[in-house]
């Protein structure tokens, strides 16, 4: 058993443990700790992402305990423990899902020309999610410029939809990842024009100083490498309002670097995508079901959940140095918050 001296230094959240208490407060000071961490189901243990979570329970050197559990009632995409078996195999069916064929179809229908659905019925869409595909131009070809670009909605449909022609020659069609022709760019609608038709619908009539502010009737932007494709479309926009699959803390790899799409959509939604010639639309809707997938975990409710909050900015000041050492680890954690945005968040915010 653990001597009540280690369990006092003892973290609440990942259960480090630290010879002084001193060294305990220091760590909490820094780890942002809270609520919103992907967490255990069995022993509780908060991680920093899911893949961190992910090794916890199933590898290379998983907690055993954990790990015994986890093979019989332990979800492999999301990472929630179930009831019982038979609770797993249902619940499987609706976690793991599918490419589906809509999405392949329209955008074979979008070679013949633009769809566009800007100014109809998609007006009241809170969240969109965009994906790009480049060709290359410069001397070598290496130069990202965007020759194709989606935009879809919350149930996946279809807002925009068209090839791009680019300012500058194209050097490379790149065809066998994108399967764009010279004769699909010849008379393309012009990035400007498709710059400016996507950020009139993201802004929806708001004023970027406003968005940047407050968002106001601005919509979520999904995506997965946003600042590239947005940088390749000439586009600005508020970082308020980007929810980027690749920056996502929770869906990072534990050495903060970025998971790839592909990766990302086979470990969490259970499909392949980018085999043979790439779709953008394909790419939105993974990004989407990522984002929804995040969003809809159930957290607890807290009025100031960032640690940025006014509110929270003296929660461990060194100033409350001898105060925080007279807590014990679970009111150290009560008190800790989240140093990034949860998705969660934006459910409780519409809400």
């Amino acid at each position: 058993m653990e001597s009540s001296e280690s369990q006092r230094n003892k973290c609440a959240a990942c259960y480090r443990q630290f010879n002084r208490l001193e060294h305990l407060v220091d760590h909490m000071r820094t780890s942002y700790h809270s609520v919103h961490e992907p967490t255990c189901g069995i022993c509780k243990k908060h991680c920093r992402s899911f893949e961190s979570l992910r090794e916890h329970l199933i590898g290379p050197l998983p907690k055993v305990e954990c790990a015994r559990i986890f093979s019989v009632r332990g979800c492999n995409l999301c990472l929630d423990i179930l009831g019982s078996p038979n609770a797993l195999r249902v619940h499987r069916g609706t976690c793991q899902l599918s490419r589906g064929n809509t999405g392949a179809l329209l955008s074979r229908m979008a070679n013949l020309g633009i769809q566009d659905d800007l100014n109809s019925r998609t007006r009241g869409s809170k969240v969109v999610a965009l994906g790009c595909k480049m060709v290359g131009g410069g001397t070598d070809g290496s130069l990202d410029l965007c020759a194709r670009v989606c935009l879809i909605d919350e149930n996946e449909n279809i807002i925009f939809h068209t090839y791009v022609k680019p300012q500058i020659p194209v050097t490379n069609y790149r065809y066998e990842t994108t399967g764009t022709r010279p004769e699909f760019l010849r008379d393309a609608m012009p990035v400007k024009q498709v710059q400016r038709k996507i950020q009139d619908f993201l802004c929806n009539g708001e004023p970027i100083w406003k968005i940047r502010s407050r968002g106001g009737k601005a919509r979520i932007l999904v995506g997965h490498g946003l600042d590239h494709d947005l940088d390749c479309l000439q586009m600005e926009y508020p970082t308020l309002m980007i929810r980027d699959t690749a920056k996502y803390p929770p869906l990072m790899k534990t050495s903060k670097l970025s998971n790839s799409l592909k990766y990302l959509t086979q470990a969490y939604l259970g499909y392949d995508i980018q085999t043979g010639i790439q779709d953008p639309y394909e790419d939105c809707v993974a990004t989407m079901r990522l984002y929804m997938r995040m969003r809809s975990q159930s957290h607890k409710i807290e009025d100031y959940p960032l640690a940025s909050d006014p509110q929270n900015r003296n929660n461990f000041a060194s100033g409350r140095q001898n105060e925080l050492e007279r807590m014990t680890p679970d009111e150290m954690l009560e008190i800790s918050r989240s140093d990034y945005y949860c998705w969660c968040l934006d459910t409780k915010e519409s809400s």
